[in-house]
C-alpha cells in the first residue's frame, strides 16, 4: 500500500529537449533535501535557506561537482498545491540533466511519486474535493478554448457549488421528514405535496446537470468527421481545403488515397477530427492489382460505421453515377452532410436537395461546408449551455441520485409512508457525496488517479 506520509518526486514537466525542466517534491522531508543538493556556489556546497513564496538562484551540486544552474521555487505547508511542504526545482531542460537531478532527490530519500499522487494528496488534505482534481485532469487534456474554460470552471469549484446546492435542498427535506419521525409528538409530518414540489424542484435541478453530460463528453472525446465517396470524388482536395493545409496528396488518379488520413481541428469548441478515405467503389475481383486498394475501402466502410458524422462527396461534373447513388443509400440514415465536388468546371445543378456544392481551387463554400459541420455539431449538443462539465463517473453519480429521487417521489404521490420516502432520499445524498468525494471507495479513487500523469 503507497505510504502518503513520505516525501515524493517526480519530473513534472515533459521528457525531452526544452528550455525548462520542473522536477517537484512533496513531504516534510523536501527542504531537508533540497538543503543536501541545492548551494550557492556551483564548486562546493554553500547552505541556502528557503523561505516560503520565493524564488532562490543557485546550483545542484553532487559530491563538489555542478549539475546545473537553478532556481528554487518553496510553498510550506499548509499554503501549497498538497497541503504539505513543496518545492520545485526549476532547471535547464535537457533529459539527461532532468534524471540527474531526479535521481540525487531519490538518493537523498524521496520516493518516486506514483500518477497522479500530488493531486490525490492535494484531495485527501481537503485542497480539493474530488470533482475539482477531476477538473485538473480535464484541463491538462482539453484540446479546444471552451473546454479549458469549463474545467477551469469545475476548478474554481463551479459544479462543486452546485451539487453542493442540490445537497443542501435535498438535506433541507430529508430533515424535515425526520424530525417529524423521531419527534412525532412535536413535529407534524410534512404535507405529501410539499414533500412532490421539493423532490419535483431538486430533480429538475439533477436533469439540467445530467443534460450537461452529452456536450462534455463530446469536448472531452471529440468528434468524428469522415469524408466519404468514390475515387477520384474531390475528397483529399476537400480535406485540404478544410484543414487549410496541403495534408492529404492530391493527383487526377483515381484511388491516390490508400489509406485514412486524420487531422484535428477546432469546430464549434468540439476536437473534431477530420478523416479522409479511400474512394470507395465495387471491385469484380480481387487481384494483385487491386488487394491494397480493397483493404483501403474496407477501412474506409468502418471509419464511416464509426464516424459521427459524414461528408458525402461526389464530383458533380459526372452528376449522381451509380456508385455514387450507391454510397449514399448506405450513409443517408446516419448524421450527413452532401458536397458536391469541382463546382469550379461547370454550371450543373445538384440532384439532392441541401447539396452544398464546392470548390477545392476557388474555394466556392468552404465555408458554408463548416458552417454545416458545425450546426451538425451542435444540434448533437442537447444540453442548455451550463458554465461546468461532468464526466461519466459524475454522470452515473448523478443518475443515480436522481433514480433514488423518483422512487421517492412515487412513493410521495402514494403517500407511502414517510420513513421509507427517507430512506431513497438518504440513498440520493450518499450518490451526490460520491460526486465530490465525502464517500468514495480505494478502488474508485486509486482509477481516478491512475489516469494522471506522475509529475501531477
Amino acid at each position: 500500500m503507497t505510504n502518503l506520509y513520505d516525501t515524493i518526486t517526480a519530473i513534472s514537466t515533459p521528457l525531452g529537449t526544452g528550455g525548462v525542466g520542473i522536477i517537484r517534491l512533496s513531504g516534510s522531508d523536501c527542504t531537508r533535501i533540497i538543503g543536501e543538493i541545492f548551494s550557492k556556489n556551483p564548486k562546493e556546497k554553500t547552505p541556502i535557506t528557503l523561505h516560503p513564496m520565493r524564488v532562490h538562484h543557485g546550483w545542484i551540486v553532487e559530491a563538489g561537482h555542478p549539475v546545473d544552474e537553478v532556481i528554487v521555487l518553496y510553498f510550506k505547508s499548509p499554503n501549497s498545491y498538497t497541503g504539505e511542504d513543496i518545492a520545485e526545482i526549476h532547471c535547464h531542460g535537457g533529459l539527461n540533466v532532468v534524471r540527474k537531478i531526479l535521481n540525487l532527490t531519490i538518493a537523498k530519500g524521496a520516493r518516486l511519486a506514483e500518477r497522479g499522487e500530488f493531486t490525490k494528496r492535494a484531495f485527501l488534505n481537503q485542497k480539493l474535493d474530488l470533482s475539482q482534481a477531476e477538473a485538473v485532469l480535464d484541463l491538462i487534456h482539453s484540446k479546444t478554448d471552451i473546454f479549458s474554460g469549463l474545467s477551469a470552471n469545475n476548478l474554481s469549484g463551479r459544479l462543486s457549488q452546485y451539487i453542493a446546492e442540490i445537497k443542501q435542498e435535498t438535506f433541507d427535506l430529508l430533515s424535515k421528514i425526520t424530525a417529524a419521525i423521531d419527534f412525532p409528538e412535536d413535529v407534524t409530518e410534512p404535507p405529501y405535496e410539499f414533500i412532490e414540489t421539493e423532490l419535483e424542484k431538486i430533480i429538475a435541478k439533477l436533469n439540467r446537470a445530467i443534460a450537461t453530460f452529452s456536450n462534455s463528453n463530446m469536448m472531452r472525446q471529440g468528434i468524428k468527421v469522415t469524408i466519404a465517396g468514390k475515387p477520384n470524388a474531390g475528397k483529399s482536395s476537400l480535406f485540404n481545403s478544410l484543414l487549410d493545409i496541403n495534408r492529404a496528396i492530391v493527383t487526377n488518379i483515381a484511388g491516390t488515397t490508400r489509406d485514412a488520413i486524420e487531422e484535428t481541428i477546432d469546430i464549434a469548441g468540439v476536437p473534431t477530427t477530420l478523416i479522409d478515405t479511400a474512394g470507395i467503389r465495387e471491385l469484380d475481383n480481387i487481384s494483385n492489382e487491386t488487394y491494397v486498394e480493397s483493404i483501403g475501402i474496407d477501412i474506409s466502410k468502418k471509419y464511416i460505421e464509426d464516424s459521427d458524422i459524414i461528408i458525402f462527396v461526389y464530383d458533380l461534373t459526372q452528376g449522381m453515377k451509380d456508385d455514387d447513388k450507391k454510397i449514399y443509400q448506405d450513409i443517408k440514415t446516419k448524421t450527413h452532410i452532401i458536397a458536391a465536388s469541382k463546382s469550379d468546371l461547370t454550371n450543373k445543378k445538384p440532384e439532392l436537395e441541401n447539396t452544398v456544392i464546392f470548390s477545392s481551387i476557388t474555394k466556392q463554400g468552404i465555408d458554408e461546408l463548416k458552417k454545416k459541420i458545425e450546426e451538425k455539431i451542435l444540434n448533437k449538443n442537447d444540453s442548455d449551455n451550463c458554465d461546468f462539465s461532468i464526466n461519466i463517473r459524475q454522470y452515473e453519480c448523478l443518475k443515480s441520485a436522481k433514480n433514488s429521487l423518483e422512487i421517492a417521489l412515487e412513493a410521495t404521490k402514494k403517500e407511502e409512508l414517510q420513513d421509507l420516502i427517507s430512506i431513497d432520499i438518504k440513498s440520493a445524498l450518499l450518490a451526490l457525496d460520491e460526486i465530490t468525494g465525502e464517500v468514495i471507495t480505494d478502488e474508485i479513487l486509486n482509477n481516478i488517479f491512475d489516469n494522471f500523469c506522475i509529475g501531477k
